[in-house]
């Protein structure tokens, strides 16, 4: 069992993607922003990181950057789980040192492949889910 952050401002998108995780068997821990995800991963080094990207004080894409430049959080691998769905918005995710993006809506399928890929170890190259 992993223990995984859920970062993203909305409950009701909180609620329902620790539904999922926690159906999977996993631990969540959770945060409403990227300013307390931010403090809550480098609190409690979860084994990997679900950051929405539009979100107030600090948002997914900078959020992922200073946790990834962070020698406590660098290794923790982060998915953006966002609605903003261009192929710019993947690539600068990505650049920020996300290791995959999931769009939503996002299947049940969708975000169990993309833990189980990632807490496996094996990162996703293209950020596809």
């Amino acid at each position: 069992m992993a223990r995984i952050l859920i970062v993203d401002d909305s409950p009701s998108q909180l609620m329902g993607i620790q539904r999922i995780v926690e159906k999977l068997g996993h631990e969540t821990l959770t945060a409403e922003d990227g300013a307390a995800g931010v403090e809550v991963a480098k609190a409690e080094l979860p084994d990997l990181i679900l950051m929405d990207v539009v979100m107030p004080n600090l948002n997914g894409f900078q959020a992922t950057r200073t946790l990834s430049r962070e020698s406590t959080t660098r290794d923790i691998p982060v998915v953006l789980v966002t609605t903003k769905d261009q192929d710019t918005d993947r690539m600068w995710g990505m650049r920020q040192g996300a290791r995959a993006y999931l769009t939503k809506p996002f299947s049940e399928a969708d975000l169990s492949e993309v833990i189980g890929r990632l807490l496996g170890g094996e990162a996703l190259q293209t950020g596809e889910a």
